[in-house]
């Protein structure tokens, strides 16, 4: 398996992969998220792909993208509460379900590891849908642990 930085020709199978997240999420959270996949929404992997602070990752098995992530260099500025916090953030991740649980995902975080060594991130960052409990299972399986919460209540 090769983990690599996209391609342009990438793009169209990453969005098949992108609508699998559109779709979970849809299921999970219909009062956030709008089912289906629009031209809008299919057109945003052209501009990640274009944007300097940026990277789209793939994962490729036998020819097939199997698994993508996106990063996304972000700096948090310093406030009266908080320093300045540049990060290394992962805002999209997935892998496509015949390839769960066959080391996909993990050789995919090796590489944003990797990545984020090398170009001096001191943290990375991602932020999940607690209703995805395959996902916070992995994600606790590779390291990452919990430092901030979202909760919600209805009144």
């Amino acid at each position: 398996m090769a983990v690599r930085f996209a391609k342009e020709k990438d793009l169209p199978r990453v969005n098949e992969l992108r609508k699998q997240v559109n779709d979970l999420h849809a299921a999970g959270k219909p009062e956030f998220f709008r089912p289906g996949f629009s031209k809008e929404l299919a057109d945003l992997v052209f501009a990640i792909f274009d944007d300097p602070d940026k990277k789209i990752v793939v994962a490729e098995r036998e020819g097939v993208v199997c698994g993508f992530a996106v990063l996304h260099r972000v700096i948090r500025p310093e406030n009266p509460y908080m320093f300045e916090r540049v990060c290394l953030d992962v805002d999209e991740f997935c892998v496509d379900a015949p390839y769960r649980r066959k080391g996909v995902g993990s050789e995919l975080i090796a590489f944003i590891r990797a990545y984020a060594k090398e170009n001096g991130f001191r943290r990375i960052e991602l932020n999940m849908w607690e209703f995805n409990r395959d996902a916070l299972a992995f994600y606790e399986s590779a390291g990452f642990s919990t430092y901030r919460r979202y909760l919600e209540l209805e009144p």
